[in-house]
């Protein structure tokens, strides 16, 4: 019996590794890398949620995969509310002489009255009883700025990673102390009920790098702009030495009311044999922000786990349980689209075997945060070995959050989401005008969906159920 039982178990193993060589194979000598991320960044660009571009790159991707050859590819909406697009932008220095000047309308910020030309007041530093009159003006609302994201996140995959500490990772993630909030909201009520024609504020970015996202405020929101830190400062240190400056500023947008307030998740399966029931699901989000286009956030992830599925298909992968993708919207908003999908399909969570996400950073997959989650360590290990020929390197049990894989851990079951490159990630292209094509290598992408299509297929193959997580 002990014997049989080795056999059977050599047998497996070599199976596997097939496996894994068919998959490096299919991935490195036979990619649709390229068509998929360029649709989706050069084709269709910025994809904001429930705007037509991120419905038509759902479209897209759901047409695909059904070319494919996967099951059930559809689309499933959610109720999100009002889609938006910019239609133009002026923003200009007209005196003491002419500048065209860096900055991009916030996401959902209404539309000017037209074009404005006057002198900016800036109410930095005030209370909301100390704001002089500024109905219909040029607001500048913040400080100069001084705080500016300088440092990447480190990657914790390399040897000579070290912890990042707490303080770093709050920076990195963009949160602020709570001193002080109170006062920031009572004068951001107070400017709003004065009626500005526009606020300014400047990004964290440097270089001309705008961090720009943005929220629907409803009736009675004001236009706002978020300009380059180097702009912004020029502007309030002119005020501040009496120079007197006039702006020329235009807003126009647009917000879509139809389609009943409708975003749009993407679905596909390759259907189990003998546990099809039991699901192993990979994914990614699809929406990104509209000043860039979403290249690096996250059109890298999307068309990865695209492709994964479509190696699996094309070697003839025979997975026990079924492998479902999902392709998320209102990510960028908080994580919205998977938590209406994990919501909606609350009963199949127990059904749910795992769930691999990729969005943070960029290019190969150097291995997984493991969510602190012990149990799954050595498996993820073994996992790992036959992908480090191209690139993976090691798992580390730290957590990672702000992603999708987090809807699904709420709901009890085990999400993961892989280590990536960080480099110019957090200080150039996360939710930037920079997020652009040249910030990432194609060819990493073909890498990447070759370990997403590994890890799947394992999970699916395997005997026993990946361990779920301890219950909060």
């Amino acid at each position: 019996m002990k014997l049989a039982a080795l056999l059977v178990c050599f047998c497996s193993l070599a199976i596997g590794q097939d496996v894994a060589t068919k998959i490096k194979s299919e991935a490195m000598d036979h990619s649709q890398v390229a068509p998929v991320f360029e649709m989706f960044t050069v084709n269709i660009g910025p994809r904001l949620t429930a705007s037509p571009a991120q419905k038509r790159a759902a479209e897209y991707a759901r047409d695909r995969l059904a070319a494919y050859g996967l099951e059930n590819a559809h689309l499933e909406p959610w109720h999100f509310g009002r889609g938006w697009t910019l239609e133009k932008l002026t923003l200009e220095m007209v005196e003491p002489r002419y500048m065209p000047l860096i900055g991009y309308a916030d996401g959902w910020s209404p539309s000017t009255s037209g074009e404005i030309t006057a002198s900016p007041i800036w109410v930095a530093g005030k209370s909301a009883t100390e704001l002089p009159s500024i109905k219909g003006a040029i607001v500048m609302t913040d400080p100069v700025m001084t705080t500016f994201i300088r440092k990447d996140r480190p990657n914790p995959s390399d040897p000579s990673y070290e912890p990042m500490s707490a303080a770093y990772a709050t920076s990195v993630g963009g949160a602020r102390g709570g001193g002080g909030r109170g006062a920031a909201a009572a004068i951001a009520q107070a400017i709003r009920a004065a009626g500005p024609a526009v606020i300014l504020k400047p990004s964290r970015g440097e270089h001309g790098t705008v961090f720009v996202t943005g929220r629907d405020g409803g009736p009675g929101a004001i236009p706002t702009i978020t300009m380059a830190a180097e702009h912004y400062d020029m502007i309030a240190a002119m005020l501040q030495h009496n120079v007197p400056v006039k702006l020329r500023i235009n807003v126009q947008t647009k917000f879509y009311d139809s389609d009943n307030g409708n975003a749009y998740n993407v679905i596909a399966e390759l259907p189990g044999s003998d546990l099809k029931d039991e699901v192993v699901m990979i994914g990614g989000h699809l929406d990104s922000w509209h000043t860039g286009v979403g290249a690096t956030d996250n059109a890298d992830g999307a068309t990865t786990v695209m492709e994964a599925m479509r190696i699996l298909k094309a070697i003839g992968a025979k997975p026990r349980r079924t492998i479902r993708v999902a392709l998320w919207s209102g990510e960028e908003q908080g994580l919205l689209g998977s938590k209406a999908w994990v919501e909606n399909h609350r009963n199949e969570a127990p059904r749910i075997d795992v769930y691999y996400n990729i969005d943070n950073g960029t290019n190969k997959i150097y291995g997984w945060y493991l969510q602190n989650m012990a149990s799954v360590q050595d498996l993820f290990n073994q996992w790992l070995e036959p992908m480090k020929a191209i690139g993976a390197r090691r798992n580390v049990i730290e957590p990672v959050g702000s992603t999708d894989h987090l809807s699904f851990i709420d709901a009890g079951v085990p999400g993961f989401n892989p280590i990536q490159d960080y480099g110019n990630y957090d200080i150039r292209t996360h939710h930037t005008n920079m997020d652009t094509n040249e910030r990432l290598d194609v060819n990493d992408i073909r890498e990447a969906a070759a370990v997403m299509a590994w890890f799947a297929y394992s999970s699916a193959t395997q005997d026993a159920r990946i361990p779920r997580p301890a219950a909060k």
